[in-house]
């Protein structure tokens, strides 16, 4: 279980995270919602290590992750899908995925079959390069390069952005495939309402870097919910 609490934030003299109490089960979806520029990627930049925290704690199993990096997050097995996806442009599918490996042991680095048969469009695209997928291929590759790390706990962010309708779909159908395996807590960040409202089992609203709501999907009603993230 991923648990932050009274976390805070700063880039230079602003205050971007103030006291943000957040908890992803394994085995659930944390949906973390809200308008642009409330801090939701700040957040997931913070579990992840890919910023300092300014205070509060991030706990992974009960263990407390302290000023840790991006390196020291991935090895604790917390990985990071960014905004944008990341995907290196001039290297291939499989040398993209095979970066994945970078944070385990040594041993057989071999890309595990289910990877392929979660996005089967890596398998019929594994010598292309990355930066000739489409938008969609890429988010793709983003997710099982993420997984071949073997995570405990998967940030995703904005998952869905720039990709068509169809892609979308499967995209979600992925996601609820790995909640029900129930082997990682998942925490989504997602603009697209009803496509974080259909996944999530527990719902967190922000405004201004802070917590408005945080229950779980049976308290939570949708009228109310999208009063708090929309504009």
């Amino acid at each position: 279980m991923l648990e932050t609490k009274n976390l805070t934030l700063k880039y230079g003299q602003s205050q971007i995270l103030n006291g943000i109490d957040l908890t992803a089960k394994q085995g659930e979806i944390t949906a973390v919602m809200g308008t642009n520029g409330v801090g939701k990627t700040s957040l997931l930049k913070a579990i992840a290590g890919r910023h300092p925290i300014s205070g509060g704690t991030i706990t992974l199993d009960g263990q407390d992750l302290g000023k840790h990096n991006a390196v020291t997050a991935a090895k604790a097995g917390i990985a990071y899908v960014p905004q944008g996806r990341e995907v290196f442009p001039m290297m291939t599918v499989t040398e993209n995925l095979q970066t994945g490996f970078a944070c385990l042991g040594r041993g057989s680095h071999t890309i595990p079959d289910h990877i392929y048969d979660l996005f089967p469009v890596l398998a019929d695209m594994s010598a292309r390069r990355g930066g000739d997928l489409s938008g969609g291929q890429q988010q793709q590759l983003a997710i099982a390069r993420a997984l071949i790390t073997k995570p405990r706990v998967l940030l995703l962010d904005e998952p869905t952005e720039g990709i068509q309708p169809n892609v979308i779909t499967h995209i979600g159908e992925v996601i609820a495939k790995l909640r029900d395996q129930g082997e990682m807590a998942i925490v989504l960040v997602e603009q697209f309402f009803d496509f974080a409202f259909e996944l999530g089992d527990r719902f967190v609203a922000m405004g201004a870097g802070k917590v408005l709501l945080n229950d779980i999907d049976e308290n939570v009603e949708r009228s109310r919910l999208l009063g708090l993230v929309s504009v």
